[in-house]
């Protein structure tokens, strides 16, 4: 039986505050306010730029000690290069900062711009650049150039390193797509994007990844009570092979986390 993981795509929305935050809590609580109702999160600052060490060092400190982050890849990789000449980008990213989180660093992210279609060779060779353990992980970071300053590439540890892909264009619904993860065991991320791009559920990794953006509207619409129980039934039907992180990416009107919280409630029924 894998473990499951809810939470939200973010936690820094000043919607939030006042509705979900209490009023008073300084915006330095509020991950921690997070945490105490939540058991994971992803990181989507470092998908528009580069973080620094410190950062996610302090992020570590304020979560409980078997709090977990997903961190979204950068968009300088997958949206401006394409995917192509990842070399230095990726060690760049890696250096950043992520390896810092220690234990509590989840799967990466990567997420694709609906614009790019499904090239087999481009998606082959990407893959085959990720490191899978924390210890390639930091050969890989080692590789950063003068823009990551301070840098940070060291492990205290050798884990597993996790990485899902969230496509975006109808050409990556084909068997050759699907095929092509469970070869690199990198996980097909499951999207429900108010039926904008492909809801694939295909299975590819030993962990199941999903991001909940709204089912009506996206990125706005909250999930029904019927919605919530049918995510429910089929992430434990997922945990029976492996771990599940599910993210709910839906922040507008404050329904991510009225939704995470309201899955996590029904996970944790018997």
């Amino acid at each position: 039986m894998g473990q499951i993981r809810v939470g939200t795509s973010g936690w820094v929305y000043p919607p939030w505050r006042g509705t979900l935050y209490p009023a008073g809590l300084t915006q330095k609580r509020e991950l921690a306010y997070l945490s105490e109702r939540l058991d994971s999160v992803e990181i989507n600052g470092s998908f528009y730029a580069l973080q620094r060490p410190s950062s996610y060092r302090t992020w570590a400190e304020q979560t409980p000690d078997d709090f977990v982050f997903a961190v979204k890849g950068s968009r300088y990789i997958t949206h401006m290069k394409r995917l192509r000449d990842d070399d230095a980008p990726l060690a760049n990213f890696l250096a950043s900062g992520p390896l810092a989180l220690g234990p509590k660093l989840g799967p990466i992210l990567w997420q694709l711009p609906p614009t790019l279609p499904f090239d087999v060779q481009l998606i082959d060779t990407f893959l085959s650049h990720l490191p899978r353990t924390t210890v390639q992980g930091v050969e890989v970071a080692r590789r950063h150039d003068q823009r990551v300053d301070p840098a940070y590439a060291a492990t205290d540890a050798d884990r597993p390193l996790r990485h899902a892909l969230e496509v975006r264009h109808d050409s990556f619904v084909t068997p050759k797509c699907t095929d092509l993860l469970r070869r690199h065991g990198v996980a097909l991320v499951v999207a429900d994007a108010a039926g904008k791009y492909p809801l694939l559920e295909e299975v590819t990794a030993d962990f199941v990844y999903i991001r909940l953006h709204g089912h009506d509207e996206l990125y706005v619409s909250g999930y029904t009570d019927h919605a919530l129980d049918e995510w429910a039934v089929k992430i434990r039907a997922w945990a029976e092979t492996g771990d599940v992180f599910a993210y709910f990416d839906n922040d507008a009107k404050v329904m991510a986390p009225r939704d995470a919280l309201a899955l996590r409630t029904r996970l944790a029924r018997p």
